[in-house]
């Protein structure tokens, strides 16, 4: 289903009883953070989004936590459970084009649905209520922005669409980059140099063009994943979105840039990205549960806000996980996992542990059917777009639960000889990598924890694992059935 806004999705999450709303009255400077941290980790506080109605100092209300569960997360995409997204990809990703001519008509369908996905331009929108140009007026001032961590720069928008297009090609991206509040109407703007926003940025810089830039605060949650998700380079996320939504997602032009944004947002920031200008942004605790480092990044430059009427203000807070990152992480594996499979068909599952924050780890199982398989699968899991920053790629047998870390712990440490079964080498790391010597660069180590055959040179017998009879599992089961 699609939401029409944040605010239908919150009345949903209601309904679940999967809403936590607090009125006293708590502070944005460490106290939501604190409260939204117990509840994600359920110290003392139930893992339930969280609607903060009284804001110290702000008269606009805070949600914090609502992709914070599995359940809350296919809420959020509309489905029961987010692999019924991933089989959609992989029924429409099916390349197989049929011979005959009633087949190609029963393909129709399909590609209307396609059609159906891109977004639609509308002349009015709820996210333009309120125009603010009058720049002597609060504006980010207006806005509850979160200090997270004690260490922390300063405040920081946490969940930010940042729409850019490319000043060459024109085609719009979106992206999630944290902002750093330095005063009323100016924010750090902090993107590395492997993400879309950034390229662009570059792109503009070399055509010496001025880069314009939209934030979207608050939309139809499938389409705050969307600036999420690793779309191809030159893939609209708003088509994305649309996809997952079943609904095209309605744009309309910003006041006082040349970009589209969501019509249904709850807030709007616009304006540019000074080409020259760097200044310091950060420490900031981020999702590694590190603080990244002080840095310059490029500062964006507000022209414009728009919002709805009494609009919401939304945050995530991303620290040593479990936090609410980590299951649009887990969303991101499973509905993905179709297109890797596209490019590695021997691929069974696919697992990124939330401890190895999605780039540090990932534990795939295939069906291995030669010598080296796992060696194979290793090194083009290292080619293959985000995934490239992957620190530890594990390979096991198709029968491995891959999502079962005990399981996967003792293949590990009884299927695998060091000096044989590792690869290490070094590529690109993800920049948030603080155990690299060069940020960005650094040490990869591939392992081998599938059983090891006589034709990859393995000599001895592998034992077999030691399994209780069938026929005596159902004896017990029929003794003990009514007890």
């Amino acid at each position: 289903m699609a939401y029409k806004d944040l605010k239908e999705f919150i009345n949903r999450l209601k309904t679940e009883n999967e809403l936590l709303e607090i009125n006293i009255p708590v502070s944005p400077e460490l106290e939501i953070t604190e409260i939204t941290d117990r509840a994600s980790k359920e110290k003392g506080f139930p893992n339930k989004a969280l609607l903060f109605n009284n804001v110290q100092g702000y008269d606009i209300p805070v949600l914090t936590n609502a992709f914070g569960s599995y359940k809350r997360m296919a809420l959020a995409l509309g489905v029961g459970d987010v692999r019924e997204i991933a089989k959609r990809i992989e029924d429409l990703s099916n390349p197989e084009i049929p011979d005959s001519l009633a087949g190609k008509a029963a393909m129709l369908p399909k590609l209307m649905e396609v059609s159906s996905f891109f977004p639609k331009i509308v002349k009015e929108a709820p996210c333009q209520e309120i125009v603010i140009t009058d720049l002597n007026k609060p504006v980010l001032d207006k806005l509850p922005v979160l200090k997270c961590w004690l260490k922390d720069g300063g405040p920081f928008i946490t969940l930010p669409l940042v729409i850019t297009k490319n000043p060459r090609a024109k085609n719009r991206n979106t992206g999630m980059y944290r902002l750093q509040k330095f005063d009323n109407l100016t924010t750090g703007m902090h993107w590395h140099r492997h993400h879309d926003g950034a390229k662009n940025f570059e792109e503009a810089k070399r055509m010496g063009k001025k880069f314009e830039v939209a934030v979207a605060l608050g939309c139809d949650p499938s389409i705050t994943y969307a600036a999420t998700a690793p779309v191809p380079p030159g893939i609209d996320e708003m088509i994305f979105a649309g996809f997952l939504r079943k609904k095209p997602v309605n744009l309309v032009k910003c006041k006082t840039v040349d970009i589209e944004v969501p019509a249904d947002a709850e807030i709007v920031l616009e304006g540019y990205v000074d080409l020259q200008e760097k200044r310091i942004e950060g420490p900031f605790g981020d999702h590694t549960g590190y603080y990244s480092l002080a840095d310059e990044y490029p500062v964006f430059h507000i022209t414009a806000m728009t919002h709805a009427k009494d609009p919401v203000y939304p945050a995530t807070i991303v620290g040593r996980p479990p936090q609410e990152d980590c299951y649009m992480g887990k969303a991101t594996e499973q509905i993905f996992l179709p297109v890797l499979r596209r490019i590695l068909p021997e691929i069974v599952d696919m697992n990124l542990p939330v401890e190895g924050v999605f780039h540090n780890c990932a534990i795939i199982s295939i069906n291995k059917s030669f010598p080296g398989h796992a060696n194979k699968v290793i090194n083009a899991v290292w080619g293959l777009g985000q995934l490239m920053f992957t620190k530890f790629v594990i390979i096991t047998d198709c029968d491995v639960d891959v999502h079962n870390l005990s399981e996967v712990s003792w293949k590990v440490f009884n299927h695998t000889d060091p000096s044989r079964d590792c690869i290490i080498t070094k590529g690109p790391l993800d920049m948030l990598d603080h155990a690299c010597n060069l940020p960005g660069f650094g040490g990869k180590m591939g392992i081998d924890a599938t059983k090891k055959w006589k034709s990859e040179g393995f000599e001895r017998d592998w034992p077999d694992e030691i399994i209780m009879s069938e026929d005596i599992k159902k004896k017990v089961d029929e003794k003990f059935k009514n007890n």
